[in-house]
């Protein structure tokens, strides 16, 4: 009987995430080759390395086919309804950090928090015909937040990728995106809203409820949790 525990497959997330469990006295490590999702475990009898994107990892996590996690926070808020009635946050790891913020064109200069935007959005959609576009590819989480915030006409249009140039190209007023440091915002001329902070991510240790468990694995786990001094 083993404990399964997922970890981001390649970066730094991984890297930090392996000396943080080092400094536990977890040994962490790949092994073969850098094309081989494979890792092996030391110093926490039955639990067994997973290697997945941090994308997976929620997901995986809901469905039982791992036990533990290690992933943004973000993006367990994004993918799972209702996440914390399904896993755990068992620790925040204190790297991995970034704000998911809502941002729109810095030459709004009457335009500085929610309730302003969303005046501006009543007026775009009066003027252009259609609800002002706010690109992002976190949409449970935008969603949630402008709904309990009261602003309510725009649209969310998808953006996988290079999110910050959608409104230089045109393709959306304002963005809803990831950010460390609001350089990339800067560069593209975009500001913070005053109270456009969705939501603080970090990496994070996720874990199936002990219910979930089987005996073995449950007590695996309280291992493990004692091991890490959680």
């Amino acid at each position: 009987m083993t404990l399964k525990l997922a970890v981001p497959s390649k970066g730094r997330l991984m890297e930090r995430t392996f000396e943080w469990f080092a400094a536990r006295g977890v040994g962490l490590r790949r092994t073969g080759s850098a094309r081989e999702y494979a890792g092996a475990v030391e110093g926490a009898p039955g639990l067994e390395l997973v290697l997945l994107s941090a994308g997976e990892i929620p997901r995986e996590l809901a469905a039982g086919r791992v036990h533990l996690g290690v992933t943004g926070s973000d993006l367990v808020h994004e993918k799972l309804a209702r996440w914390d009635s399904r896993i755990e946050a068992l620790s925040g790891l204190g790297f991995g950090r970034a704000d998911l913020v809502l941002a729109v064109p810095a030459a709004w200069v009457d335009v500085s928090i929610l309730d302003d935007l969303d005046a501006v959005a009543a007026q775009f959609r009066a003027n252009h015909g259609f609800r002002l576009r706010i690109a992002t590819k976190y949409h449970r989480l935008v969603r949630e937040f402008l709904r309990a915030r009261g602003v309510a006409d725009y649209q969310l249009v998808d953006s996988q990728g290079a999110t910050e140039g959608t409104v230089k190209n045109e393709t959306a007023e304002a963005i809803a995106d990831i950010t460390s440091t609001g350089e990339t915002l800067g560069a593209n001329h975009l500001k913070v809203l005053d109270d456009g902070l969705i939501h603080s991510s970090q990496a994070t240790l996720y874990a199936l409820p002990e219910a979930r468990l089987s005996a073995g694995q449950a007590e695996i786990r309280r291992a493990l949790v004692a091991r890490l001094g959680l």
